[in-house]
């Protein structure tokens, strides 16, 4: 989702709450970890699913703070504030999503004037360019393989941060990734057993997480986009996606759960009334998880919809 455009011009909401809660070396909320190091080096993630993915390559060499991290609140309805351009003055390393998903990051660090501060582009990392005539889908999150490339640039941009600790962030970064082999391996469990299956989503936000598990999104695009643009869905895209549903023409409705409105509302109930399982997704790691832990649950809460 742009939020660039979507709801504001940049991820706008209230600002400096999102480092007042903590996003430790052992904790996946926002704000400053506490390692006890005095060289850790301080890293700003835009969202704490970035601050997870940096405290399981940087351990207790690195202290985190994640500037969105509410699994309750609307990302796309952000405003950054002055804590967090505090952060990003002191930050030698900087992850971002990139994809016009977290613009006012480096509208807040070109404002601190800290020129030093490494920043890895998960956009750019992952290489992916929007189809001809589309969108990039920018929720880079939610594709495995983009995840493991981000690793790999998280520990480089650690390793020039701290050279003497190069080892160990590479160490953890193979770890990190051997993981995501396991995740990708359940997702390949979905396709085997359920490649082809229709389901509906109530925006782009898990579409890399269905089509790497062989699903079709069947939801009209103008009702992802107008979701995700936070502008009003029109009368005939709405009814065609509830018809989807009504019709039991899907097996199960991914469902963002942090950007609910009437009209995702009314999909989302006419699921229920018809029989077709709800998976919630959310944009922001819920807390006491990691990302490994929540993006298993999420792949094996659409196994379970499909009827695993």
């Amino acid at each position: 989702m742009k939020a660039s455009s979507a709801r504001g011009p940049a991820l706008l909401v209230a600002a400096c709450t999102a480092l007042a809660a903590g996003c430790g070396s052992g904790s996946s909320g926002a704000g400053p970890s506490a390692t006890g190091r005095p060289d850790a080096v301080p890293v700003v993630a835009s969202t704490n699913v970035y601050g997870d993915i940096v405290r399981q390559i940087g351990a207790d060499r690195v202290e985190v703070s994640s500037i969105i991290s509410d699994p309750s609140q609307d990302p796309h309805s952000y405003e950054a504030g002055t804590q967090n351009q505090l952060a990003l003055s002191r930050a030698r390393v900087v992850v971002e999503n990139g994809g016009g998903y977290d613009d006012f990051v480096g509208r807040m660090l070109r404002g601190t004037q800290n020129s030093s501060a490494r920043v890895v582009n998960a956009v750019q990392v992952s290489g992916r360019t929007p189809a001809a005539g589309q969108e990039l889908n920018e929720h880079l999150w939610y594709d495995v393989p983009a995840m493991g490339k981000l690793a790999d640039r998280i520990a480089d941009a650690l390793a020039k941060a701290a050279p003497d600790d190069a080892s160990a962030f590479r160490r953890n970064a193979e770890e990190f990734q051997g993981k995501l082999t396991s995740l990708q391996a359940e997702e390949a469990r979905v396709k085997a057993d359920h490649g082809g299956a229709a389901v509906a989503v109530t925006e782009p936000l898990p579409l890399y997480l269905t089509e790497a598990s062989g699903l079709r999104n069947m939801t009209p695009a103008d009702f992802g986009e107008a979701v995700e643009e936070g502008t009003e869905v029109s009368p005939g895209s709405l009814r065609e996606t509830l018809d989807l549903l009504t019709g039991k023409r899907v097996k199960a409705l991914v469902y963002n759960e942090q950007t609910a409105g009437p009209q995702t509302e009314k999909v989302k109930r006419a699921a229920g009334d018809n029989g077709i399982p709800v998976v919630p997704v959310t944009e922001t790691l819920p807390a006491g998880k990691d990302y490994i832990g929540w993006m298993t649950d999420n792949v094996h809460a659409l196994r379970r919809a499909l009827g695993a």
